[in-house]
């Protein structure tokens, strides 16, 4: 692709930035396709993350922000899925310590340059005869099997590719992602990665990572329950040899505008294919008294049961999105609330617009459905994104080790 001036930022075909590698492999954890991969930069690059809040902490994610937080500078990330090396208390330390350690053999560079998640099941033993044979068989390649190596109940890969032009130099931005159920974000519930070629200083990148992860991955949620092991990590190579961003380049609003592209489209892809969902939910809230409870209200809606279970019965009872509301905090007017689902005006000053319900229902058969809702209590705003309720979604989690 051949940028210019005129075209700042455009979405591209999936590819890895400079000097990036990646790989992946079958270890055994599942029974017939590959569950363990790693990045890796040639040369070590400025890293950020942004990690789960559940106190169950799983080692991986432990270790990781650890690493991470000695200098912001990551050189490679090996991940398996299958097994979550959560709550195994001293022993599963020990083996996230390992599998860093083995994973830096392999690649000849100091393990603290080395970060690692694991995805799957809590509370069994980290099977570190798989986990060593997997390492051993990963390679420096350009593939891209590590976007479906990390995947548990996922339907499908979730990736995004975007370019800017930085400094006159093109810049790409690429991350991928897992995450369908035990999805309810606060600093992350998913394992999330991106990498770029930009040169910019890791104390920026973790700041940009931080309030980019606020609007996109935190304003999501499938089912309200947040992992122990999730979290979302970028690194920055500087392979694109731009000048060293900061937040007073003028190029910098450019770089922060295609890294929130990637993330706010894998927080969609996320939110789409929610366990058993059939239906990519977003809410946006205007009128807010503040952006903090635009987005707020946004989340509630988007979060609720009574919400999400109308959405998947494609039945129009807007009066469970007024509860939603009405459990928050935020400020309303409470004479003066508007709903409408897909541009059809549902509630007019909190009152029922008498809309046929067909409409309401054909609607509602829709893939994507938006609920826009005024507040009419400020000038702010705020959105989240979801899914609906469906009987699938028991289903899976009723047997989610079988």
């Amino acid at each position: 692709m051949q940028m210019t001036s005129k075209t700042l930022i455009e979405v591209s075909q999936f590819t890895w930035p400079k000097g990036f590698s990646a790989d992946s492999t079958h270890a055994g954890f599942k029974p017939d396709q590959d569950d363990m991969g790693w990045l890796y930069s040639s040369t070590p690059a400025n890293a950020a993350g942004v990690y789960t809040t559940n106190q169950f902490q799983a080692a991986p994610t432990k270790l990781t922000k650890q690493t991470i937080n000695l200098a912001h500078q990551l050189q490679a990330v090996v991940m398996n899925s299958g097994n979550a090396n959560s709550c195994n208390g001293a022993q599963g330390e020990t083996d996230a310590l390992m599998m860093q350690k083995m994973t830096a053999d392999r690649l000849q560079i100091d393990p603290q340059l080395v970060g690692i998640a694991s995805t799957g099941v809590i509370g069994e033993p980290l099977p570190m005869d798989k986990i060593k044979a997997g390492i051993s068989q990963l390679k420096l390649t350009q593939n891209v099997g590590v976007t479906k190596a990390i995947l548990t109940t996922d339907t499908h890969p979730k990736t995004m590719t975007v370019k800017c032009l930085i400094d006159g130099q093109e810049v790409t931005t690429t991350g991928f992602c897992k995450g369908s159920g035990m999805i309810h974000p606060n600093m992350a519930t998913m394992l999330g990665f991106v990498t770029t070629d930009a040169a910019i200083a890791g104390g920026d990148l973790q700041q940009l990572l931080s309030t980019t992860v606020d609007e996109t991955f935190n304003q999501i949620t499938v089912d309200g329950d947040t992992s122990t092991n999730d979290m979302v990590v970028v690194m920055a190579n500087g392979a694109a040899e731009n000048q060293p961003l900061t937040k007073a380049d003028p190029d910098y609003l450019t770089f922060a505008a295609a890294f929130k592209q990637v993330l706010t489209h894998l927080a969609q892809e996320i939110a789409g294919d929610g366990e058993g969902a059939s239906k990519l939910v977003e809410v946006n809230v205007s009128g807010a008294y503040n952006h903090l409870e635009g987005q707020q209200v946004a989340k509630a809606i988007v979060g609720s049961n009574l919400v999400k279970a109308m959405i998947f019965g494609e039945d129009g009872n807007w009066g469970r999105i007024m509860q939603a509301i009405g459990q928050t905090t935020a400020h309303v007017d409470l004479n003066g609330v508007s709903v409408a689902i897909n541009d059809l005006q549902l509630v007019y000053n909190s009152l029922g617009t008498g809309i046929d319900d067909d409409k309401v229902a054909a609607t509602l058969k829709q893939n994507k459905v938006v609920i826009d809702v005024d507040l009419h209590a400020g000038k702010a705003s705020g959105t989240a994104w979801g899914c609906d309720l469906t009987y699938q979604y028991v289903q899976i989690n009723a047997s989610y080790r079988s």
